[in-house]
């Protein structure tokens, strides 16, 4: 027992001590990590490089667009009948509220975790049937497909929520432990980011305003790619962060080990942003396809023969994605600098080993984080849809779409950092399974239960 306080104490003193250090003396534990970051293969590192240059071209491609497309607009506006004030004036205000909004959710989930739970549950669907409504109202052909689309998945989400309330309490006590914690200089780093998406979204909103503003067949390829670089450039900026606090919560959770926010951040973008890139591609992908295999076999049943086993090998595909790429991996990349793919097997693996895979299958913190996001962009949605179906009907339909992509995005950024709490905190239970009781119950209830 001295020994291993000796040992811990040890770390905690080399870790605090870092900034002073090269990265091959770091912590002890990252250190050992690092020997086995060794076996990497060229293939891997040759995709991750590749991915890795291929954001930062796509980015300063994206920028080049935006400038040129805001000049063009600019100068074109009046010959095409584009209305600059009653266009922009609403979508800047939504993403102002999207940056609100995130604030928000990130305070209340660290200050009362049990209720941000709840409210987000609630609060998802209702707000997305008020967007429903709104488009209905807008009474293009493009919103009424939206509006009635947005008020079935209001059903469906109060359905889910009635249907997941059991899970409440446990959910509550992961997010309780895991935040109770919270890493030094994270809300400083999360807030940046948010403030960062903020500018960020506001220069992409200046080039598809000059696209909208010309209004031709290209303009609009040219709009969706801008919505494209900014689906992909928020999901890097949210694994970034998930990449960096992961790591902080897993040396805090199996060692007691404190690391410094900004060392763990600059490590992620030395030597892990490779894999960041590659999962903020895979990691949505998949989550579509697993969802859709999930759906698909509950509306199948066991009914229709047919139906079922074309369910069955959807399912069978979608299982197989999930081993090479899941957010549960992005833990062993910030821990031991894997290759995100093979950091998802690994992860995986010991996941299912432990007996974790039931328990993770219906962890709500996915679930929660999503619909803060859904809430979050609904929120915007009203407020920049409102008022462009007040000042000029026929933008409502597109600021509508803009402002609740801008206030997802920003949403899920804001609440990366529980993500990977509980993650790290699953992870760190897997390698130990000593560490903490509330997982073990949990696991001890599904088998009593046959699940």
């Amino acid at each position: 027992m001295d020994a291993a306080a000796t040992g811990i104490q040890a770390q905690n003193f080399h870790i605090q001590d870092q900034e002073e250090k090269p990265p091959s003396i770091i912590p002890i534990k990252v250190q050992e990590s690092s020997v086995q970051i060794g076996t990497a293969t060229v293939a891997g590192l040759f995709v991750q490089r590749l991915f890795r240059a291929l954001f930062f071209v796509h980015i300063l491609l994206i920028a080049i667009l935006v400038i040129c497309l805001a000049i063009r607009g600019l100068l074109s506006s009046h010959s095409h009948n584009f209305h600059p004030k009653k266009w922009y004036p609403p979508l800047l205000a939504a993403t102002a509220c999207a940056g609100i909004v995130a604030f928000t959710w990130q305070w209340f989930t660290f200050r009362n975790p049990s209720r941000a739970l709840r409210a987000a549950f609630w609060l998802s669907p209702l707000l997305t049937c008020a967007v429903g409504v709104l488009f209905v109202l807008i009474s293009s052909t493009a919103s009424l497909t939206i509006g009635v689309i947005a008020i079935v998945l209001a059903l469906i989400l109060s359905l889910y929520a009635c249907w997941v309330n059991s899970r409440f309490e446990y959910a509550t006590k992961v997010l309780s432990v895991t935040a109770a914690s919270r890493p030094a200089k994270t809300t400083t780093l999360i807030n940046l980011s948010i403030i960062l998406s903020i500018l960020y979204s506001c220069f992409l909103v200046s080039g598809i305003g000059g696209a909208t503003a010309v209004g031709t067949v290209i303009d609009t390829s040219f709009i969706v790619v801008i919505l494209a670089s900014l689906a992909w450039s928020t999901q890097v900026m949210k694994n970034t962060l998930q990449v960096t606090i992961a790591r902080i919560k897993y040396l805090h959770f199996a060692s007691g080990a404190d690391m410094d926010s900004r060392i763990a951040l600059r490590d992620t973008i030395k030597y892990s942003m490779g894999s960041v890139c590659i999962s903020s591609v895979l990691v949505p992908i998949i989550t579509v396809i697993r969802g859709s295999a999930r759906a698909i076999s509950l509306i199948a049943g066991g009914t229709d023969e047919f139906l079922f086993s074309c369910a069955n090998c959807y399912s069978a595909v979608a299982a197989t994605l999930v081993n090479y790429g899941n957010r549960w991996g992005l833990v062993q990349v910030g821990v031991y600098n894997k290759g995100f793919v093979q950091a998802s097997m690994d992860t995986w693996e010991m996941l299912r080993r432990v007996g974790l895979e039931p328990i993770i299958d219906r962890d709500l913190t996915g679930s929660f984080c999503f619909l803060c996001g859904m809430a979050g962009g609904a929120i915007c949605t009203l407020v920049g849809g409102t008022w462009t179906f007040a000042v000029h009907k026929s933008y409502a339909t597109e600021v509508s779409i803009y402002a609740f992509l801008i206030g997802y995005f920003m949403c899920r950024i804001a609440m990366a950092w529980q993500q990977s709490c509980v993650a790290a905190y699953y992870i760190a239970y897997a390698e130990n399974p000593r560490l903490d009781p509330t997982i073990l119950f949990r696991i001890q209830e599904f088998q009593r239960r046959g699940a």
